[in-house]
């Protein structure tokens, strides 16, 4: 299994027979190394509603008739839009043909905004276990610091998670060094950082102060093995 990272907080990955994306935040996205036109991808996992999460979703589903998967409202709003979608909850898994799916919380907000100005609320955000192959994969989506993180980390055995630390809309870096120690990956790598000015930190800072090893800064299409 290939894990690629691709800017803010979009993941992709790749098994023998499908190509997952999360949070596909591509067009408008700078740090981002894909492009939308010919990108392929059969299913797409979103963390919340917020427009740097949903990003490109609509466009990449319809032309590779990509399932959605996402929170019951955010899924809804897809669908309305003619996604195929499979929606979910916060606690709730679900055994797909890719692999296993569960969401944990997420301490943030979800809504959509649409281009006339509208705002439409999306449901509760939520964090991403993924298990492929007896391989699992945290993406924490953007959260705050919360305790059942230690629950998560206890619960699970994670090969490698994805924590924001831009700080300001999620958690910063000491509070994601708190956050990789309850957890106990054996990957930790950085995301939704340095996208925009306000959330600018330091990816190679935070991963000197975790513990030797865990830690890993991935740049826009750097890869790794599972």
């Amino acid at each position: 299994m290939k894990v690629s990272f691709h800017g803010h907080s979009v993941v992709k990955v790749e098994t023998p027979n499908h190509t997952i994306l999360i949070d596909p935040f591509i067009s408008g996205n700078d740090s981002c190394d894909l492009e939308v036109e010919g990108l392929k991808a059969d299913v797409i996992l979103l963390t919340h509603g917020h427009n740097d999460h949903v990003g490109d979703t609509e466009q990449i589903a319809k032309k590779n008739d990509a399932l959605v998967v996402a929170p019951f409202e955010l899924a809804t709003y897809l669908g309305n839009k003619g996604l195929n979608t499979h929606p979910m909850h916060i606690g709730g898994g679900h055994q797909f043909d890719f692999g296993h799916v569960k969401l944990t919380q997420a301490f943030h907000g979800s809504s959509y905004d649409e281009e006339d100005g509208t705002i439409v609320y999306t449901g509760m955000p939520a964090g991403i276990l993924l298990t492929i192959e007896d391989k699992t994969i945290y993406h924490a989506g953007d959260t705050a610091l919360f305790s059942d993180m230690r629950l998560i980390g206890d619960l699970n055995e994670i090969n490698l998670a994805f924590l924001p630390i831009g700080d300001n809309f999620t958690m910063g870096p000491e509070d994601a060094k708190l956050a990789a120690d309850w957890i106990k990956a054996d990957k930790v790598v950085p995301v939704h950082y340095n996208t925009f000015p306000l959330i600018d930190q330091d990816g190679e800072a935070f991963v000197h102060s975790l513990q030797s090893g865990v830690g890993h800064v991935m740049k826009p299409g750097d890869e790794l093995e599972l």
